[in-house]
């Protein structure tokens, strides 16, 4: 293309029209105006599949070789990077007292969530043990607390109560095999690099299961305040029906020692986040719950209150998870307590980890919680993740470093080692009372209101989500709020925004005509600016709309030449960073079309890897060097040279734009 075109003033201005580019007015009237030429690739720009092959390969062993052994060592060993920047007087002391705090926290909490699990109390204590060793050496995270939490615990026992009943000695076997399972996934993930998958699920899906989750988790303890047995179930009408048909063997002392404790630990929690100085409190909320109650049992001893009873003292002993046999039928399980666990911690990891001033390997993490996983179930563990509140509370306890997770483990081993016996007398109530006030913020209708507002098609996901997971249980609401999720993205994609483009009057800047109804729009010429990847999915929405934009763009703010047809359409592709085959194959088929009717078609600013993809298929020689511009101003003004002489052809119009064409 010539680097100077000839235009008519008028055409191109308008009124207030700024032409950026100079030059000095020819015959006629007519002004010269400079168009930045587009690079287009060489032939040896374009890559055979060989030299692409060379180049990765290349690439991969340079990688290989800049890496150092430290930087291996801190691949492998996540907490070599911590250990020898340790900063012994300012992070010593932050670092074990929010151990302490948290290894308190946790072990009255994991003992609650064991019996939410359908487990004894000792292996909620089992699980806060190697699993966080573990985590300390191989986790990315420096805040986070890892253990039994309560969305999975829940998860185990939907999964193994319909397989064995929790007095049976094979539901503690299947819940151990369970944590391998979900280790050797997690470390699959981690290995493969895998966590980008997650990113398909919305934060929408993952609140409105939480939500409802955290009431199914709630209703399943109220047996423990009400003194008699309520049907165990994933679902809210079953667990409603089996509460109010119970409710003739109702007992006072239970409800009324579980409602007292559940009190004082909710107004502990809330003075804890509400005023500073007493932040403590929310974690010494369940270690003082359990105490009260270990008095109130020594003092009054009522036989109405169901204790723990005995838990065995000791570190659990070495045993190879077994029953491989029932692998097949808790494989979908294991994937949802996977991807439960993986959203649960890896994005608290995130969080802590932007506000400490370090980066995190998402991948790196995925491997930390599948190890402290798989070596956990071989030490009577089940299933451990990060906790949102523990890791929240060691966050605000000033935790620097791993050496807070291995404080709690010491703390927890000590207590296996110790302090079983002092336990015995916990009161099932106060462990339930524990359970729903750790659970009491899960349940976030403020961000329902929120997305209500924001977004209704978020709203939307959140509403389907929590109603799916209320009434037809955890698993299938989550399948149905992530296949919604999924569905919402496929459709966006198939259906990509697009719009028609108008130049800002006095400037050279073009823009979306409705968001900016004043910009100009030129006659005889359609902007278009499409706002996504082009590929097989999305080709025809495109090609139909580009055949709507020819019918909907005149009007009385039109400047330019008097002309009737559409005779350029000028796409801008600054957005566009992919083009598929389809793509390419629908930009022909659309091209000779236009040709057909006498349109030609205009590429604006595609970026590299799309203007090879165009070199590769000979699009560039179809449509023509001289229709490919740097800026949609360019295209714009050569466009209207052509059309100016289209106007002042006495020939017939369409011959004329043939003959250009």
């Amino acid at each position: 293309m010539p680097e100077e075109v000839e235009m008519e003033s008028a055409a191109v201005e308008g009124d207030d029209a700024v032409e950026e580019s100079s030059g000095t007015s020819g015959r006629g009237g007519m002004r010269r105006v400079k168009v930045i030429p587009l690079q287009h690739p060489t032939p040896s720009d374009v890559p055979s599949f060989g030299s692409s092959v060379s180049s990765l390969w290349r690439k991969w062993r340079s990688k290989l070789e800049s890496t150092t052994s430290t930087e291996w060592l801190g691949i492998f060993l996540p907490c070599s990077v911590w250990i020898k920047t340790y900063k012994w007087k300012k992070y010593l002391r932050l670092d074990l007292i929010s151990g302490i705090t948290v290894g308190v926290m946790l072990i009255p909490q994991s003992m609650s969530y064991a019996k939410l699990a359908g487990l004894h109390p000792i292996y909620g204590l089992y699980s806060g043990f190697v699993p966080i060793f573990m985590y300390a050496i191989f986790g990315s995270s420096r805040q986070v607390a890892i253990g039994p939490v309560a969305l999975v615990s829940l998860l185990v026992s939907n999964v193994l109560e319909e397989i064995v009943s929790p007095s049976d000695e094979l539901y503690t076997k299947l819940a151990i095999l369970l944590a391998f399972m979900v280790g050797v996934m997690e470390c699959t993930m981690g290995l493969l690099r895998l966590g980008w998958i997650l990113r398909f699920v919305s934060h929408s899906v993952i609140s409105g299961f939480t939500t409802s989750s955290a009431i199914i988790i709630g209703l399943s303890q109220a047996k423990y305040f009400l003194g008699y047995e309520v049907e165990r179930s994933n679902k809210i009408i079953p667990l409603m029906q089996s509460i109010i048909g119970g409710a003739h063997k109702f007992k006072w002392p239970p409800f009324l020692m579980g409602s007292i404790i559940l009190t004082i630990l909710l107004a502990m929690k809330h003075l804890g986040k509400s005023i500073r100085r007493l932040r403590f409190l929310r974690a010494a909320g369940p270690l003082t719950a359990v105490i009260l109650g270990i008095i109130f049992m020594k003092i009054f001893n009522p036989s109405s209150i169901p204790t723990v009873g005995k838990i065995p003292q000791g570190l659990p002993n070495f045993s190879s998870p077994v029953l491989f046999g029932h692998v097949k039928s808790l494989i979908p399980t294991a994937f949802l307590i996977t991807g439960v666990a993986i959203l649960e911690s890896v994005g608290i990891a995130k969080a802590l980890a932007a506000k400490n001033g370090y980066e995190l390997n998402s991948n790196q993490e995925l491997f930390g919680l599948g190890i402290a996983n798989v070596c956990g179930s071989f030490f009577s563990s089940y299933p451990s993740t990060g906790s949102f509140s523990r890791s929240a509370v060691n966050h605000e306890s000033g935790a620097k470093t791993g050496l807070s997770g291995i404080t709690m483990g010491i703390i927890i081993t000590c207590t296996l080692l110790f302090l079983t016996p002092i336990f015995e007398g916990i009161p099932q109530c106060v462990l339930a009372a524990i359970v729903v006030s750790a659970v009491t913020g899960l349940v976030d209708y403020s961000e329902a209101w929120f997305l209500w507002r924001v977004n209704k098609k978020d709203f939307l996901l959140w509403t389907i989500t929590s109603i799916t997971t209320l009434f037809l249980g955890i698993e299938i609401g989550v399948l149905i709020g992530v296949g919604f999720s999924l569905a919402f993205v496929i459709q966006e994609s198939a259906n990509p925004h697009m719009a028609v483009l108008g130049r800002l009057p006095g400037t050279t800047i073009y823009r979306n005509t409705e968001q900016y109804p004043d910009s100009y729009i030129y006659n005889g010429i359609v902007i278009v600016r499409i706002d996504a990847p082009i590929y097989f999915a999305n080709t025809s929405y495109i090609k139909d709309r580009l055949r709507k934009f020819e019918g909907d763009i005149s009007g009385p703010s039109n400047h330019g030449p008097e002309v009737e047809n559409i005779y350029f359409v000028i796409l801008e592709m600054a957005p566009v960073t992919y083009m598929d085959s389809s793509a390419v194959q629908a930009l022909k088929e659309l091209h000779l079309e236009y040709k057909s009717r006498g349109i030609q078609i205009s590429i604006s600013n595609p970026n590299k890897d799309v203007l090879l993809t165009f070199a590769k298929s000979g699009l560039i020689d179809m449509i023509g060097k001289d229709w490919y511009f740097v800026r949609i101003h360019d295209a714009v003004q050569v466009c209207l040279q052509h059309v100016q002489r289209l106007n002042d052809n006495e020939s017939s119009p369409l011959i004329a734009m043939q003959n250009i064409v």
